[in-house]
């Protein structure tokens, strides 16, 4: 069990370390500027604040566990924390709340190229956000910190779900089979539509053997007729933990599943015309016009969040819109977006969520949008130079009696923000400079009687071979 929960994870070492800390700063800093405020929540947390809206795809992935007579779960993404969080402790904040985080989150899913199953998501939700300015912000905000870290060749993918909604609502289907329908947008459009209707007729069941409903009745008139097949077969609905009348209409409702066929397969053809959509704005916004009509809701949303993108100076060459997006979690109630790199890797994805507050026990609906980069492929995709990274000098005693010497001069650069290595192996001189220059530190300091007689260093600069005398008085500042 041990060895097969840790498959899929990994060892970070030094030097990936460092750079992934560095990239992660720059991205946290662009938050910043746009007035995030970093907060941070548990690794745990109760399993079922993730079994509501996460979706069955990532419900499948969560690492589950029971302790101590509770039902847990290691994170597997941010949003539900963060929103946790609120509720529990800062709905007496003012709105719009700009909150950011980074942390690990873990998922159990097959391995690949920079997907592993811990990894470090960092991201930002606006709470109390509204749209379109709100939407607009956060995808402006995650193409800023792409390009702070150097990523420019990139493809935004937007959607919406209200566009299915829409498209959903002029058939009188259950929310559940319109949940079914709408989360199966990227499967419609990657399998087709018979594997689809085959899945969601599943899930709707079919009537019990021998009780399906006369032909042409409405619901009242069913219920009659159910109490009066019910009392013929001598069922005592009284000793449940339902009232007769829930028994009686959660049955009805399973038998009106049938009438639903005809309606799922119309609305397949709706949802088959949108997941066809896909393009640059000026392709797929006309055919959306005509898919739903320019009063469309959705459609005007959408519309001026494009708007909004240009005023943040987003090219619009970079934006795709994506009609079959759905990003898999059940939550999102708007906006959608994901940014793929060049290679097809997606580097972050988002969107709004007005619902999830009050889901998570919030005194009132409150609106909300956010994203989340994953930083591992973010960083396979950067192309910056660690030009904040402090150097690293080496210093080195070149007797015992020199070495309190050395300790100063440590103690000096260190606080002029170099890092400093002090040999202690008592290597020779020339060891000390060969080990050094492998390990590409930007100079060497070596101490010996002279140096110390006459406080002062020599400065050794690696990469170009030359030295300079510096008075141990003139330290205070970088060589």
């Amino acid at each position: 069990m041990t060895v097969d929960l840790v498959r899929g994870m990994r060892d970070v070492l030094p030097a990936e370390y460092t750079l992934s800390r560095h990239i992660q700063t720059i991205l946290e800093r662009t938050m910043s500027a746009y007035g995030f405020q970093m907060l941070d929540t548990p690794i745990i947390e109760h399993r079922e604040l993730y079994l509501r809206k996460l979706g069955e795809d990532l419900v499948g992935k969560v690492y589950e566990f029971s302790f101590g007579g509770r039902d847990l779960a290691l994170r597997p993404e941010w949003t539900a924390s963060v929103l946790r969080a609120y509720v529990a402790g800062m709905q007496d904040q003012p709105l719009p709340l700009r909150l950011s985080y980074a942390g690990p989150v873990f998922r159990y899913e097959r391995p690949q190229r920079h997907t592993y199953r811990q990894f470090t998501q960092v991201g930002g939700e606006i709470i109390g956000g509204l749209p379109p300015r709100a939407d607009a912000e956060v995808i402006a905000l995650a193409c800023a910190g792409l390009a702070a870290v150097g990523v420019t060749d990139y493809t935004v993918r937007i959607g919406h779900i209200g566009l299915a909604r829409e498209l959903l609502s002029r058939f009188n289907l259950p929310e559940r089979t319109r949940g079914l329908l709408i989360w199966s947008l990227e499967r419609l459009r990657a399998e087709g539509i018979a594997p689809v209707r085959e899945r969601v007729l599943a899930n709707l069941g079919t009537p019990p053997e021998g009780l399906e409903l006369p032909v042409g009745i409405d619901d009242e008139q069913a219920v009659v007729w159910l109490e009066r097949v019910l009392a013929a077969m001598q069922i005592d609905l009284r000793t449940g933990t339902r009232s007769p009348s829930e028994v009686i209409q959660r049955l009805l409702r399973t038998l009106r599943r049938a009438d639903e066929q005809p309606l799922v397969d119309a609305a397949l053809d709706r949802l088959v015309r949108l997941a066809a959509i896909g393009g640059s704005p000026d392709q797929a916004m006309p055919q959306l016009a005509d898919l739903l009509g320019v009063d469309s809701v959705a459609f005007r949303e959408l519309q001026a969040i494009l708007e909004l993108l240009e005023a943040h100076a987003v090219p619009s060459t970079c934006i795709t819109i994506d009609g079959a997006l759905g990003r898999g979690l059940h939550y999102y109630t708007g906006l959608i977006f994901e940014i793929y790199d060049r290679e097809g890797n997606q580097l972050c994805g988002g969107g709004r969520y007005d619902d999830l507050v009050g889901a998570l026990g919030g005194r009132q609906p409150t609106p909300a949008v956010g994203f989340a980069y994953g930083l591992e492929r973010v960083m396979a995709a950067a192309a910056i130079e660690d030009k904040d990274a402090p150097q690293t000098i080496l210093v080195a005693a070149v007797h015992d009696d020199d070495y309190p010497y050395a300790l100063r001069v440590a103690g000096r650069l260190r606080a002029s923000g170099y890092t400093v290595v002090l040999d202690v192996r008592r290597r020779s001189v020339k060891d000390n400079l060969r080990d050094a220059t492998r390990r590409h530190f930007t100079a060497a300091v070596i101490v010996g009687a002279d140096e110390r007689a006459g406080e002062y260093i020599v400065w050794r600069d690696l990469a170009t071979r030359t030295e300079q005398r510096i008075p141990f008085a003139a330290l205070g500042g970088k060589v």
